[in-house]
């Protein structure tokens, strides 16, 4: 059985708080189960040295665990080891590929296809190759309930379409866009295609090689892992191709003073001294989320989802943004004369923690004719009485507005 009182017992920070903290904001950041933290405290207090570099048994002990944590990340997604690159997070990764690959691969009159619902740090960088190669960018639109509109796909993938960029799951909407569908789309017309799975790795078992996307990105501290880490996949035959993101140390085969050669993928792509600590933590998160089940999270998951929707609902002054089908656990909404930013501070003082804002997805906001919106996530560490908390405090911020419930 899923018991959510054991598993709030193994995150220390929910001790260290009120007895009535509800944190609600897990697409944001996830909070952290003592495993995690005892992996990069362990890492710091018993075999701190650099990796692939030191000789000596205390060095030879972190390259063993920061390399382990890579087999780890490549089972998680059904990948090949050398596919993996560590990088500080998901908008690193995109930034990767968008300059050790697009800039070198894209040139004028390309297209460059992404959709109207991704995160800025799968807008923006593309924007800035955009202006360097004279690539020409397209933006799949959305539906009223938050599906993307693919009515028409021949007018978005064409001969011109050279890179598809796509959010797996709306950080928004939570909408499960058809990456699969997406991906072929694109090959079928001879595109690359990098999937933003920030949001679904975390919740739902993510096979790269079913999908068969080009390049995934997703953070690990979205996943119950430290902050600074992340991971790029990349198919190897592509990797291969592409030239150096950084340049420094590590990442070299042979230096002089005018050339250099390249050290293999995925350590041609790891300039510098790694974040060691960071990525063994992943690597405990990754044995954290497997130890209970991701199949079981996301079931989980599920029910918290259709009983929030249920519930808040019921509540009259409240507009829930999105109505896809497959969706995750995330609720985007607004209560009517009541700012966003204002119903996070009064439901943080009923111990309460939403996000509020445009959640790094303003053209999002901008069609939706809003400024911002509430955001309540969930995770395997929350319960219904989570939510009944949060409608609760929400009916009291109605009240206390002078609305009409």
């Amino acid at each position: 059985m899923f018991n959510v009182k054991n598993i709030r017992n193994d995150f220390p920070i929910f001790s260290n708080q009120a007895d009535d903290f509800v944190y609600l904001d897990s697409s944001a950041t996830t909070l952290k189960p003592k495993r995690v933290i005892d992996a990069v405290t362990n890492y710091y207090t018993n075999y701190s040295a650099n990796v692939h570099r030191s000789i000596y048994k205390m060095g030879e002990e972190a390259t063993a665990a920061y390399e382990g944590s890579r087999k780890k990340v490549a089972d998680f997604i059904k990948a090949e080891s050398n596919s993996i690159i560590f990088t500080k997070g998901t908008t690193e990764s995109i930034n990767l590929v968008a300059y050790a690959w697009a800039r070198k691969n894209l040139k004028e009159g390309d297209e460059i296809l992404l959709t109207e619902m991704e995160h800025h740090s799968n807008l923006i960088p593309w924007q800035l190759c955009a202006k360097e190669t004279g690539a020409v960018l397209k933006h799949i639109p959305f539906n009223d309930d938050g599906t993307l509109d693919l009515s028409e796909p021949e007018k978005w993938f064409t001969k011109k379409t050279k890179l598809v960029a796509v959010i797996h799951q709306s950080n928004v909407f939570g909408t499960i866009n058809p990456v699969k569908e997406i991906i072929k789309m694109a090959h079928d017309v001879g595109a690359l295609v990098l999937v933003d799975a920030a949001q679904s790795v975390p919740h739902q078992k993510v096979d790269v090689q079913d999908m068969n996307c080009d390049f995934l990105a997703f953070s690990g501290h979205k996943m119950l892992g430290p902050t600074g880490v992340g991971v790029l996949y990349g198919r190897p035959e592509i990797l291969e191709t592409m030239d150096p993101f950084l340049g420094g140390g590590e990442m070299i085969r042979t230096v002089s003073f005018t050339e250099s050669t390249w050290n293999d993928i995925p350590w041609k792509f790891e300039a510098g001294t790694p974040n060691v600590a960071q990525a063994i933590g992943l690597g405990a998160a990754i044995d954290y989320i497997n130890s209970i089940g991701l199949e079981q999270i996301h079931r989980h998951e599920q029910e918290l989802l259709n009983y929030a929707l249920t519930k808040m609902q019921e509540i009259p002054e409240l507009t829930i943004y999105g109505a896809a089908l497959v969706r995750g656990a995330v609720i985007s909404f607004n209560v009517e004369n009541v700012h966003p930013h204002d119903l996070s501070q009064l439901l943080d003082n009923d111990g309460i923690a939403i996000r509020a804002g445009h959640h790094c997805a303003q053209p999002i906001m901008k069609k939706l004719g809003v400024s911002a919106t509430g955001r309540s996530s969930f995770y395997l560490y929350n319960s219904k009485e989570d939510i009944d908390r949060l409608c609760e405090s929400i009916v009291k911020t109605v009240n206390f507005m002078g609305g009409s419930h």
